[in-house]
């Protein structure tokens, strides 16, 4: 897990050093936690009163020395534990099989805010944030935005600096000098040399009120005090202005309750958008896998038509016919009815009996591929009955009822023996255990729970759909065609055909 340790923006870095201590300690004391690595103060973006974690979890399993609980449930207790530390908020986010975007945040998902004016932007992002942490069904509901930090502003009297004979470069050489670290020269001896740095005492630099100690040498040679030639105001500034598309931007980051879907999520930051009244200047967008998630969601039915589309093609080319082809493709929403109906039982055992993972139940872009595998391998039942009767009604002279009672008693056996073939080839990725396996399980739960129902339904469904479409199709072959003359008015008609 990655996890973020936020304190007030004031902060200095002794003190930050200290505190993020004492979350080292309070995670590594954690008996699931194995490792835990820690810095702060470095890296492209990164405030001064943010602090990084990478936080490694002991092997999962029974064993001793393994640990028991799912990511979820180890952060929610870490949330509980840390939250006795005054003055420093922990922003943990579970490790990633599959990331998406490159964008670090202190959450899963992100919520971009953007606005020309930067100051209506700093004013409607933290009302956005406090709004979305009211609904309990978003956690770790946080921003990257950074401006309240403290600044001593040196603000030089230029008349009295004239009059005194002092430059204003002057000025900002001599702060260089004793807040920053100038090199003045370099000793040389024998065997070494040595770089002499220029910079007041440590001691000096963490008061704002050495600043009345300091002393700028005039073009006279006199040393002059610097609070003689300017005064010292204390206000608040940016620690960092983050942009997004030339903009300046505020990303605001949240995780999610256990059972709470991203859907949901999105519906909630659009329902808060709208209750504060927030104006069109601020445009906002959903980013990293959040983003992601609704793109799929756009296109997802237009995949769905174009896979049953192409399958339609495909077997009206193989049979000829435009009629058989719906037949094979009635079987795919007991298989869709079948995977929906194996991930609420899995929801169902989880919140009751707490047995399995919280996210297996969801569907989710993992569970929508095996919905979609499904397609393939569901409709090779309703193919090898449908096959079956064709040929032998066309070759055996067999009436439609006597061809699909004949396949469904035929060919019942290599239906079952390719149904279970797939369903224990996926049903490793159903109970697997180890690591990674909460990506695969949702996977494997609508495969298998697809294939089963799937199997109990279109035994005897699709005997049916085929006799419907067979008589349909044989009322239509007996309908009267009407003969018509085609022939331009005015001409006489031909024997036994009307006049258009």
């Amino acid at each position: 897990m990655m996890a973020t340790t936020e304190a007030a923006q004031d902060i200095s870095f002794e003190a930050m050093k200290e505190k993020q201590e004492q979350v080292v300690k309070i995670v590594m004391a954690d008996p699931a936690v194995q490792a835990v690595g820690s810095f702060f103060g470095g890296g492209s973006g990164s405030a001064m009163n943010n602090a990084r974690m990478f936080i490694s979890l002991k092997p999962k399993g029974l064993g001793k020395g393994e640990r028991q609980d799912e990511p979820l449930t180890i952060m929610a207790r870490l949330r509980q534990k840390l939250a006795k530390i005054p003055g420093v908020q922990l922003f943990i986010v579970p490790g990633q099989d599959i990331r998406v975007g490159g964008r670090s945040s202190k959450a899963t998902y992100q919520y971009a805010l953007t606005d020309q004016n930067i100051d209506e932007l700093n004013s409607w992002a933290p009302k956005l944030v406090n709004k979305l942490k009211e609904y309990p069904q978003m956690k770790d509901v946080t921003s990257d935005q950074q401006f309240r930090g403290l600044q001593e502003t040196v603000v030089v009297d230029r008349d009295a600096a004239a009059r005194l004979g002092i430059q204003p470069q002057a000025v900002d050489s001599t702060l260089y000098s004793a807040f920053g670290q100038r090199q003045i020269s370099i000793i040389y001896t024998q065997q070494n040399e040595y770089h002499v740095v220029l910079e007041v005492d440590p001691k000096f630099q963490l008061d704002p009120t050495s600043l009345d100690k300091i002393y700028v040498k005039s073009s006279s040679g006199m040393q002059v005090p610097l609070s003689t030639l300017a005064h010292f105001k204390l206000d608040n500034t940016p620690l960092s202005v983050n942009h997004q598309g030339q903009f300046p931007c505020v990303t605001i980051s949240f995780n999610l309750a256990q059972g709470v879907s991203l859907g949901q999520a999105t519906q909630l930051v659009e329902k808060a958008k709208r209750d504060l009244g927030m104006p069109a200047t601020v445009r906002g967008n959903f980013a990293g896998t959040a983003q992601v998630f609704q793109a799929s969601l756009s296109t997802e039915p237009l995949l769905i038509l174009t896979a049953l589309i192409a399958v339609y093609i495909v077997l009206g080319m193989l049979y000829e016919s435009l009629i058989h082809p719906i037949t094979i493709l009635s079987t795919l929403p007991s298989a869709g009815l079948g995977a929906l109906l194996a991930m609420e039982f899995m929801n169902f055992l989880y919140q009751f009996f707490k047995i399995g993972n919280a996210d297996t139940g969801e569907l989710s872009i993992v569970s929508i591929i095996g919905i979609i595998l499904l397609i393939g391998i569901v409709k090779k039942n309703a193919i090898m009955m449908v096959d079956f009767a064709l040929d032998a009604e066309r070759n055996e002279g067999l009436s439609p009822e006597q061809s699909i009672y004949q396949a469904c008693l035929v060919r019942f056996r290599p239906i079952m023996m390719t149904t279970l073939a797939a369903m224990f080839g996926a049903l490793p990725l159903a109970i697997g255990m180890g690591i990674g396996s909460e990506l695969r399980r949702p996977l494997g739960i609508a495969i298998v729970g697809g294939l089963i129902v799937s199997q109990i339904l279109t035994l005897y469904t699709t005997p049916v759909i085929y006799l419907a479409l067979d008589q349909l199709r044989q009322r239509k072959k007996k309908r009267p065609v009407p003969a018509t003359d085609l022939r331009p008015v005015g001409w006489p008609p031909l024997s036994g055909s009307p006049v258009r």
